[in-house]
């Protein structure tokens, strides 16, 4: 009895030590995410000003935004979509096609490997305004590599049809974190699986298409999840570098949300907008885990 009533009061014990280290966390989650959510749930259904008190309004919030009383909801939905179109396949593939290379051997790996993640750690309002140099249409490096080579010259972040691919372009240089989980997936791959298709007769492209793409398509998975993520909340270009133009094509509408509530004092058209946001990313992400199962490739089959 003595020895069981011992191992109860040391599980009891080591209970207490676990919440006590895991306390932070949840008091964090508590008042810096839960309670937020909620209190914005519950701003989306009034007229809320910041300063005021909230004012009951029902669906008013939602309403405006969905019937074009507020043009620049549509507008930014435009934007961000554009974006995301172009964005997440761009990045994807810049990312998967450097990984392939920095998972070769050869001289100075490490060195390389380093050199592409480095622009992840850089602020970004310092690396905005680099870009925003090398893209300046007076003088920037771009331009005058373009005029060098007999192209035509562009306005980049300054001009309607191309500041969207401009700022794709600029996103793609800080693609290194991806980069890196790609590389781990490449790592991950047995060598067995080449050497038998080298038995087979198979080339490179048999290596990529038939070992390389089925191993690595649940990282693929993973990255194409946060990236649809992270392009629909992007938000550093436009309040950086275009704060929204030239004529709203960079307005996207995470900074549209910004502007709704700490420009124009809406917190309850921006609390919508958020929730709005959340259930539109909530669906995207279900969707893709529904259809995951077509692509998406185990060692046990199909997932």
């Amino acid at each position: 009895m003595k020895i069981e009533k011992r191992l109860m009061n040391a599980k009891a014990k080591s209970n207490i030590i676990g919440w006590a280290f895991a306390l932070p966390a949840i008091l964090g989650f508590l008042f810096l995410n839960l309670v937020p959510m909620l209190l914005s749930g519950y701003y989306s259904f009034c007229d809320y000003n910041i300063i005021g008190k909230p004012i009951w309004s029902g669906l008013n919030n939602y309403i405006s935004l969905f019937n074009g009383k507020d043009a620049t909801f549509w507008l930014s939905v435009k934007a961000t979509l554009l974006y995301t179109i172009m964005a997440v396949p761009a990045n994807l593939i810049f990312a998967f096609a450097i990984a392939l290379l920095l998972n070769r051997d050869m001289v100075g790996r490490a060195f390389f490997r380093s050199l592409f993640y480095l622009p992840c750690i850089l602020p970004a309002v310092a690396s905005s305004f680099v870009w925003i140099l090398l893209m300046n249409p007076d003088f920037g490096l771009f331009n005058v590599i373009l005029h060098f080579l007999h192209l035509p010259e562009s306005k980049f972040f300054w001009d309607k049809g191309s500041v969207l691919p401009s700022i794709v372009f600029m996103g793609i240089w800080g693609t290194g974190s991806t980069q890196v989980i790609f590389l781990a997936g490449l790592q991950n791959i047995p060598r067995v699986y080449y050497e038998a298709l080298e038995i087979d007769g198979g080339n490179a492209w048999h290596k990529f298409w038939s070992v390389t793409l089925p191993m690595v398509s649940s990282t693929l998975f993973f990255n194409l999840v946060m990236g649809i993520i992270g392009a629909l909340q992007v938000f550093g270009a436009a309040y950086i570098i275009t704060e929204g133009g030239p004529n709203n094509s960079s307005l996207f509408y995470v900074f549209n949300l910004w502007r709704q509530a700490f420009k124009y004092m809406d917190m309850g058209k921006a609390s919508a907008m958020a929730w709005i946001l959340f259930v539109v990313v909530l669906l995207a992400t279900v969707f893709i885990f529904k259809t995951s199962n077509k692509w998406v490739y185990n060692e046990g089959g199909v997932e």
